[in-house]
């Protein structure tokens, strides 16, 4: 798995969690220079794992395959990079991490803390290296309220689960513990579409809600109407990411997201998806009723009360819900002028007619029949 450069005038681009949603796009994206060699770094338990992701990989970057290393490893390990060689890397993009509201503690820990800091540490014996572009979430301002700052962040507010906390954690190690190193941190908000076609690429949260909602499985939602959703599409995400390790200042911090005033919130959010939904056929004739919003406390005693005495369907739905509930009582005015300086010709979507198309996406592939 080891492979030697064969080049060392080639800028060498160093991204973990390779095969990844956003990280692939970059890697297709930095692969458009032809003096960029992308070195994939992938999680991996076994050889046929790793031999079934570089495989998937290799057809995507086809057209590049001279200038791409495969590497494989587990952020949970001893030494997860101990087959990677940190000779001529100019760039690295941590993107590896588990990405799930309701990752476990102890996992979050392992992987996108304790992992996080392994990258870091490796970074420190790259002789000459340009940037470290932590990928990162809004939400480790976890349940702060108000304007939340490109800076860093306090948890005193705490978090709605372990994958906000671990995300805080793992920034805070990196501007402490190794303030000298080149990072940026990019805090991205949640992505919900490739484009603004509105063709979903990657299920998440989101896209899960939205099945329980069309199956009438949905019947409150916690929450204030009023709060603002932080929504992007994976274009958005990858255009600005390219442009801020190329172009923006290091040792500071980025919010990949629009501004409140371009924010849907959670009422206009639910209303767009309702009614979209309703020009269904199927909708219509199972007679959902639109969701009822509840309060925090209540939403936990129902979530209590069901797993003791619920059944499966609506154990599953509160389930889906519960470990990002807080974050929808949660009123964040998120800053975004520093992103917005380094980003030529950027423009916001239409947040509403965009879920709009992400539902009749949705209605057209069925959730992909099996996805999410």
């Amino acid at each position: 798995m080891i492979q030697k450069v064969q080049d060392t005038q080639e800028k060498r681009v160093l991204i973990t969690g390779g095969n990844g949603h956003i990280a692939s796009r970059l890697a297709q994206r930095f692969l458009q220079e032809r003096d960029v060699r992308v070195m994939l770094w992938l999680h991996a338990d076994t050889l046929e794992e790793f031999t079934a992701k570089r495989a998937q990989l290799e057809e995507q970057l086809s057209p590049a395959a001279g200038r791409v290393e495969y590497y494989c490893g587990d952020l949970a390990s001893a030494k997860p990079f101990a087959d990677v060689s940190p000779v001529g890397i100019h760039t690295v993009v941590h993107a590896a991490a588990v990405t799930r509201f309701n990752v476990e503690e102890d996992l979050a820990q392992r992987v996108n803390v304790e992992g996080s800091e392994k990258l870091m540490q490796f970074c420190t014996r790259i002789e000459g290296l340009q940037r470290l572009a932590l990928l990162s979430t809004v939400y480790t301002a976890g349940l702060h309220a108000g304007k939340i700052e490109e800076a860093p962040l306090d948890d005193s507010a705490g978090f709605a689960n372990f994958y906000e906390s671990s995300k805080w954690t793992a920034e805070s190690i990196l501007q402490s513990r190794y303030a000298d190193l080149p990072w940026q941190i990019c805090r991205i908000s949640t992505i919900i579409a490739e484009d603004e076609d509105g063709v979903v690429g990657q299920y998440n949260a989101v896209h899960n809600t939205l099945k329980l909602l069309f199956y009438g499985l949905l019947p409150i939602i916690p929450g204030i109407a009023e709060t603002p959703l932080y929504f992007v599409t994976s274009k958005f995400v990858t255009d600005a990411l390219f442009s801020l390790i190329h172009n923006a200042p290091v040792q500071r911090i980025y919010h990949v997201a629009h501004a409140r005033e371009h924010a849907i919130t959670l009422g206009d959010f639910m209303q767009t998806c309702y009614h979209t939904f309703s020009t269904d056929a199927d909708f219509r004739r199972r007679r959902v009723i639109a969701p009822l919003y509840s309060d925090q406390l209540s939403f936990d005693r129902l979530a209590d009360s069901v797993q003791g005495f619920g059944g499966a369907v609506m154990k599953q739905s509160v389930a889906s819900v519960a470990p990002f509930s807080k974050q929808l009582f949660s009123d964040k005015d998120v800053q975004n002028e520093a992103m917005l300086t380094y980003q030529e010709q950027y423009r916001a979507p239409d947040m509403k007619k965009l879920v709009e198309k992400i539902c009749l996406n949705l209605l057209l592939t069925r959730w992909n029949r099996q996805a999410a």
